[in-house]
């Protein structure tokens, strides 16, 4: 391997990890991370930790596998909707975080909440479908003011 093309993967390393945490000052992506974070988070608790009246991990692994998730998606799906706010609420990989959020809320909407219906007050896939698009447009803008993403950004 010749040394300019181990500089161009830096470069592109680089770069990839630029578009990551990529974010400019603003109060929406501020808002919209901890509002997010702070709905999803106890539901992550709940599948993880048992808290808040949940199955914990054990219970919340055997419910998801029983559902027909493969075990390496369900393990994703609890440790994500566990981390995924607490990285949120710090700005850290917003995108990242967010786009875990997104893939989990949307799962949920399709798997679990649209046999009810769509309105949340019967189960339906009303919140969990807000959720997805919630983190979706947090993917799209990056985490704004007060985040470590922004901190990042203005460093280089």
């Amino acid at each position: 391997m010749s040394i300019s093309s181990s500089v161009a993967r830096s470069e592109s390393g680089r770069g990839f990890l630029q578009g990551l945490v990529a974010t400019k000052p603003g109060w929406g992506g501020l808002v919209l991370r901890l509002g997010l974070a702070v709905m999803l988070w106890p539901h992550g608790a709940q599948k993880l930790l048992g808290w808040f009246g949940g199955y914990g991990f054990e219970g919340t692994m055997g419910f998801l596998t029983q559902s027909g998730l493969p075990a390496p998606v369900a393990f994703l799906v609890i440790v994500g909707e566990f981390f995924a706010p607490l990285l949120l609420v710090a700005g850290f990989l917003t995108r990242f975080a967010a786009a875990s959020a997104a893939l989990i809320m949307a799962g949920a909407a399709l798997m679990v909440h649209l046999p009810n219906g769509f309105f949340a007050d019967k189960g339906g896939l009303e919140f969990p479908l807000f959720a997805a698009f919630a983190a979706l447009a947090l993917v799209f803008s990056g985490a704004g003011s007060g985040s470590v993403d922004l901190r990042l950004t203005k460093g280089e």
